[in-house]
C-alpha cells in the first residue's frame, strides 16, 4: 500500500471530513496496513501495542462498511461488537468512534462494570450499532436478556494478552460460542505467545496479518534515559526534574499503590498539580484524573501498571519510571504511552541499587544499553557501582523494604547499604556507562 495520506484512502467523505477535522493527515503504520484488509472484509490479526493507532485501524473501516449498509436499529442487537479488558479502554474506544463517525447517522454505547446498569441497558433497548464492552457486564447482560448477539457482523477483540493475563479467558471463549458463525473477525495483541497465537487460530479465518512495533523493539521515536539514585532520594530527583516546565504532561509510574499515593501528595505539597490513579480509585475518580491530565488541569498523573493500562492520551512529553517494573515488558508498555502516533517522547527511568537487576532484564529485551545521566544532583556512584543481584533476590529484598515501612520513603537504606559494594572504584563510570556490569 502505497498511499500516505488518509485522502488516499477509499473511505467516505463523512469520515474523511472527521479524521481531517480530528487534525490527522497521515495514517500510522498499522492504520496503513490494516484498513485496505479490513475494507476488503477480511479477518485481520494484528501484533501492535496502544499508542500504535490501531483503535483507529478498525474504527475507521467499521464505520465505513456501517455507513455504506445502513440497518434500521434493533433493540438490544448491535452489529458490531469491541471487547475490551478494561473500563478506561473501553471508554477512550467509544470516544475515538464517536469522534470519527460524528458525521454519520450512527449509534454507539460502551458498557463496564463498577457503575449502575440501568442507562446501560436502556441504551441497548434504543438499539445501537456498535457495543464497546468489558467481558463481565456483556455477560452479565446477556444472561438478564438485555442482549443478543445473533446479528452481530464485526467482532473485535482488543488487547487480547491483557485480556488473558487478567483471567479473562473463559469469559471471552462464553462471547464467542454467543456469537453468529457468519462475521468478520479482529484480533489486536501487543504480545504474541502461544496462548494467545493458540486463541487468535480459533477465532479468525484465513486473516490478513499486521505486525507493528513488536514488544521486543520500544518506539524509535523514545528517547530513553536511566538516572542512578539512592532509593531515599527518588522524591528529591523528581521534584527536580519538575522544576523543568518542558515536563508540560507527564505520567509517573510506581510499583504499588500506596506508593502512587505518596508520590502524588509530595507533588501536591510542593506546588506540582498532580492525581493518583490506581485499582482502589473508584470508576468516577480515575476517568476525572484522566480527563484533568488531558485537558491540562494537572502536570502528572501517578500510576500504576494495572490501572495504566489502555491509558490513551495523546502528547504525553515524558515517561518516568519512579520505580523500575520487574516485568521487563511492562516497561515497554509503560513507555509506550509516549511518542505515539509519530511524535517524540522521552523515558526516563530511576534505578536503586536493587533495581539495577530489572534494568539489566530490560536491557536484554530491548536489546540495548540504555545511556546513563549523570548530570543531576542525585546521582549515585555507590548505586551505580553496587553488586548486581539476581532478580529473585532483588525483588524479594524490594519487598522486605516495603513490608517493614520503606514503600518509597527510604526504609531499608541501612540494610542496602549493607549489600552495595564497599570497595571504592575510580571515577570511570561516564566512560563505562554501566557501573559494575
Amino acid at each position: 500500500m502505497n498511499s500516505q495520506t488518509f485522502s488516499d484512502l477509499p473511505l467516505i467523505e463523512p469520515i474523511q471530513r472527521a479524521v481531517a477535522e480530528s487534525g490527522y493527515t497521515t495514517p500510522t503504520p498499522i492504520q496503513m496496513q490494516a484498513i485496505p484488509h479490513l475494507l476488503e472484509g477480511r479477518d485481520l490479526l494484528g501484533c501492535a501495542q496502544t499508542g500504535t493507532g490501531k483503535t483507529a485501524a478498525f474504527a475507521l473501516p467499521i464505520l465505513n462498511r456501517l455507513a455504506k449498509n445502513p440497518q434500521r436499529l434493533t433493540a438490544k442487537q448491535p452489529r458490531v461488537l469491541v471487547l475490551s479488558p478494561t473500563r478506561e479502554l473501553a471508554i477512550q474506544i467509544h470516544d475515538s468512534f464517536k469522534t470519527y463517525g460524528k458525521h454519520l447517522r450512527l449509534r454507539s454505547a460502551v458498557i463496564f462494570g463498577g457503575v449502575g446498569q440501568n442507562p446501560q441497558v436502556k441504551e441497548l433497548q434504543n438499539g445501537v450499532d456498535i457495543l464497546i464492552a468489558t467481558p463481565g457486564r456483556l455477560l452479565d447482560l446477556i444472561n438478564q436478556k438485555h442482549l443478543n448477539l445473533q446479528k452481530l457482523e464485526v467482532f473485535v477483540l482488543d488487547e487480547a494478552d491483557r485480556m488473558l493475563d487478567m483471567g479473562f479467558l473463559p469469559d471471552i471463549k462464553k462471547v464467542v460460542n454467543l456469537l453468529p458463525k457468519q462475521r468478520q473477525n479482529l484480533f489486536f495483541s501487543a504480545t504474541m505467545p502461544k496462548d494467545i497465537q493458540k486463541l487468535a487460530d480459533s477465532l479468525l479465518s484465513n486473516p490478513a496479518k499486521v505486525e507493528v512495533t513488536p514488544v521486543a523493539s520500544t518506539a524509535e521515536m523514545i528517547e530513553q534515559s536511566v538516572m542512578y539514585v539512592d532509593r531515599s532520594k527518588k522524591r528529591d530527583l523528581l521534584r527536580h526534574l519538575l522544576k523543568d516546565r518542558a515536563f508540560q504532561r507527564v505520567i509517573v509510574f510506581t510499583r504499588t499503590k500506596h506508593g502512587a499515593n505518596r508520590v502524588a501528595e509530595t507533588l501536591m505539597k510542593n506546588q506540582i498539580q498532580a492525581e493518583a490513579i490506581h485499582g482502589n480509585k473508584s470508576q468516577n475518580a480515575r476517568q476525572r484524573a484522566l480527563e484533568n491530565l488531558r485537558e491540562g488541569k494537572i502536570r502528572v498523573l501517578v500510576a500504576t501498571d494495572i490501572a495504566a493500562r489502555g491509558i490513551d492520551i495523546d502528547n504525553i512529553t515524558h515517561v518516568i519510571n519512579f520505580e523500575l517494573p520487574n516485568d521487563e515488558e511492562s516497561y515497554v508498555h509503560r513507555i509506550g504511552r509516549t511518542a505515539r502516533a509519530g511524535t517524540q517522547g522521552i523515558a526516563i527511568s530511576f534505578c536503586d541499587a536493587e533495581e539495577r537487576a530489572f534494568l539489566k532484564s530490560i536491557e536484554r529485551l530491548i536489546g540495548k544499553d540504555i545511556p546513563v545521566v549523570i548530570d543531576h544532583p542525585h546521582h549515585s556512584e555507590e548505586v551505580a557501582n553496587s553488586r548486581l543481584l539476581s532478580k529473585g533476590k532483588a525483588k524479594a529484598a524490594i519487598e522486605a523494604q516495603e513490608n517493614h515501612g520503606g514503600g518509597g520513603r527510604g526504609g531499608g537504606n541501612l540494610k542496602r547499604r549493607r549489600r552495595l559494594n564497599p570497595r571504592k572504584k575510580p571515577p570511570t563510570f561516564e566512560k563505562s556507562k554501566k557501573g559494575g556490569k
